[in-house]
């Protein structure tokens, strides 16, 4: 009986607080890893980091005294984070700007020995780089479903084998995949995308499973809705074409830095998977 009533008062307590993530990540956001003293010095890849939470990734990670690796296509986008980061707290010798096109899974390799011959290793590699769509699901060019998959799935795979047998000499490493609660029911409107997010979950959670004791940690971040570029830049129906709108303020979505501040509690914590009450 009292065990019942406590639990009752801890429910009921959650609920007051109004969490915006579940339980399991606010419970080490409040008793967890202290975060300044895990990402210290800490090398953080971070894909994806020209705009949106990739960006906000950076700031934060930076806040917490971590060494970072921003990858984008744009440079000056990530020149402008770079910017940012030092504002933070981040020494100007301990950010590297790599521009990269993902999808070029040839430079892949060079890339990652640009990041060894800067930092010497890679602790934390975030997987943040993706595209979203909007798109009625049997009028979907397959051009679109193969654009779509490269990046959002085949780059991802293709970095992680490339980095991975690293992470395995040095026993560790911490691999974080910016799903979405699309990777674990289907969204209307979304199907390539859809897709996408289920294919990282199936590959990623074998990864996790078969290299249990390995010092290997793959975090699963399914983050609800959150203010980005998103819909500006999703993919439609039609190759090559972008839905073109934008996030209204008034829209009931969490801010970038707030996601960028669970998805890095929910890494240092080794936590399997990151979810918002806003999904």
């Amino acid at each position: 009986m009292i065990f019942l009533l406590c639990l009752l008062t801890v429910v009921f307590v959650l609920l007051m607080l109004k969490l915006d993530c579940d339980i399991t990540t606010w419970f080490y956001e409040k008793t967890g890893t202290n975060l300044h003293l895990f990402y210290s010095n800490k090398v953080v890849w971070v894909t994806g980091s020209s705009t949106g939470i990739g960006a906000a990734l950076a700031v934060q990670a930076a806040k917490y005294g971590a060494k970072l690796v921003l990858t984008a296509r744009q440079e000056p986008l990530l020149n402008e984070v770079r910017t940012k980061c030092i504002a933070a707290g981040a020494a100007e010798e301990n950010i590297l700007v790599l521009p990269l096109d993902l999808c070029e899974f040839s430079k892949h390799k060079e890339a990652f020995d640009t990041v060894l011959n800067k930092f010497g290793r890679l602790d934390v590699m975030i997987h943040n780089a993706g595209r979203s769509q909007r798109a009625r699901w049997e009028h979907i060019d397959l051009e679109v479903d193969r654009s779509m998959f490269d990046l959002n799935v085949f780059s991802v795979i293709n970095l992680t084998r490339v980095i991975l047998p690293h992470m395995l000499t040095a026993k560790q490493g911490m691999i974080g995949i910016m799903s979405s609660p699309a990777g674990k029911s289907g969204v209307p409107f979304s199907g390539t995308y859809t897709g996408s997010k289920h294919a990282l979950h199936g590959y990623f959670e074998s990864l996790r499973n078969e290299k249990v004791g390995s010092g290997i940690d793959i975090t699963m971040l399914c983050p609800g809705p959150t203010f980005s570029n998103l819909l500006q830049v999703a993919a439609t129906e039609k190759f090559g074409e972008r839905f073109g709108e934008s996030m209204k303020p008034g829209d009931k979505r969490m801010t970038a830095e707030r996601c960028a501040e669970l998805s890095l509690i929910a890494v240092a914590n080794k936590i399997k998977h990151l979810k918002t009450e806003l999904e």
